[in-house]
């Protein structure tokens, strides 16, 4: 009887051994927000980036020092004269900028076969060059990755799904961590730190983004332009003034962030210092509304993404703005569409963060170009056309960086966009995930983690 019941235990631990042996790993992921369009060229939100990073390779990618290193090319190099870069790539101009945009959308390489094919419905059924491969998608629920067995890197895929949950309320998605429902979350709210930290079986990933959070002004883009704030620099300038970036930093996130003024941070080497970040000053402000003929109060429709700290940015700002007349009336709109309304004009400011890129070009060129993509504030100036297209044209930073000063100068001056922190990249995850790095880009990189 005892020999039958050893056989029988002998034979569940085989079972079992074998099947914990084979059972599949699933890495679970908790997004703020569900990404738009899964299509490296149409897509437009930083989530969706997060979502790329684990199945859509690069020509090249950044390290935590922001150097540019290989990804899918092996290597690159550049003529005396800036015009011919060697990765099979011939410029009819220089384009300092180039490589740089190789380590994000532009250098993700897709299978032609499949663009072809299924062409402005690509993004339903994605095929890239990447570590993991695309299964399905339910819209603000799941979508799901297994191991692409064929990956040039496959040795260092220890993971055998990837699945990103859309939960945008924080305290949830952090909820879900906590209980072991999620492995890793992304924007964990500077006010939940302390309680991460204090969690054994959690660990805090951070990093200065290189992006920036602001607010954009409708200066141009139909009729919604047509008030006081969007047709007045001095109005805006006031605005500016009234906002305290300092105050704002430590009542939303506890100090954790790093208010600015510009499209870099502080501590990046293309930061203008000679435009330093402005202390607050209500008294300076009134005159520029005087000065502008403002003399009574007037609203503002203030687009605000939904979000605990969003929403709280701009209650923040709506009371200082209140103190000089300007009404900010927040209007909380999901994300997605609140860009939507941006594109089609339908608002007068918006507070709108841009998760960044490892050179100038790419914070600046979109925004401030006339008629270029995301330039939703309307904002067209031939100076400032003309010092993008020249900042494009040196490789050496002091030369850009002389050509930057003037663009900062003109763009502080007339104010479509006033920018007010950086954020710090905040990610939190099980203890039991090994190998996990945090670049500067914000990004969730796959290949080399492991689940204990």
């Amino acid at each position: 009887m005892r020999g039958i019941r050893w056989a029988a235990a002998a034979a569940v631990y085989f079972v079992l051994t074998c099947g914990l042996a084979t059972a599949q790993t699933t890495l679970r992921i908790g997004l703020a927000e569900d990404p738009d369009v899964l299509d490296p060229t149409l897509a437009r939100t930083y989530v969706g980036r997060i979502v790329f990073a684990s199945f859509c390779d690069k020509l090249f990618d950044i390290d935590q020092n922001l150097n540019v290193v290989p990804q899918l090319a092996l290597s690159h190099s550049t003529s005396a004269d800036g015009k011919t870069v060697t990765i099979n790539v011939v410029l009819k101009a220089p384009y300092s900028p180039l490589i740089a945009q190789f380590t994000d959308r532009a250098g993700m390489m897709v299978s032609p076969k499949a663009a072809k094919e299924a062409g402005d419905k690509f993004g339903l059924r994605p095929v890239c060059a990447g570590p993991y491969k695309f299964v399905e998608r339910v819209q603000q629920d799941r979508i799901v990755f297994e191991k692409f067995t064929d990956y040039w890197n496959k040795d260092n895929v220890h993971i055998d799904r990837v699945v990103f949950l859309p939960i945008v309320d924080s305290t949830v998605r952090l909820a879900n961590l906590k209980s072991g429902a999620l492995d890793l979350i992304e924007r964990v709210l500077a006010t939940d730190i302390k309680s991460v930290r204090e969690d054994k079986a959690l660990k805090l990933a951070t990093a200065l983004e290189l992006g920036y959070q602001g607010l954009d002004i409708n200066v141009g883009n139909g009729g919604q332009a047509k008030n006081p704030l969007g047709q007045s620099a001095k109005v805006r300038q006031a605005l500016e003034l009234a906002i305290d970036r300092d105050a704002l930093n430590q009542v939303v996130f506890n100090g954790e962030f790093k208010p600015g003024n510009q499209w870099v941070s502080p501590e990046n080497p293309y930061y203008q210092q000679a435009y330093p970040v402005p202390k607050r000053d209500v008294a300076k402000a009134n005159t520029l509304m005087k000065e502008a003929g403002v003399s009574t109060p007037f609203d503002v429709d203030f687009m605000v993404p939904k979000g605990a700290e969003t929403q709280a940015v701009a209650e923040v700002i709506q009371a200082m703005a209140g103190e000089i007349g300007i009404n900010m009336k927040i209007r909380v709109t999901e994300f997605a569409t609140s860009l939507k309304q941006a594109e089609q004009g339908n608002y007068q400011a918006y507070l709108l963060a841009w998760s960044g890129r490892t050179d100038p070009d790419g914070n600046t060129y979109i925004f401030f170009k006339c008629n270029a993509p995301q330039n939703s504030m309307g904002y067209c100036n031939a100076d400032v056309d003309k010092l993008l297209d020249e900042a494009r044209v040196p490789s050496e930073l002091v030369a850009r960086k002389a050509i930057y000063e003037k663009l900062t100068k003109t763009i502080l001056e007339d104010v479509p966009k006033i920018y007010l922190y950086h954020r710090r990249i905040l990610i939190a995850h099980t203890t039991k995930l090994d190998g996990y790095k945090q670049m500067p880009d914000g990004l969730v990189r796959v290949v080399g983690l492991s689940l204990k």
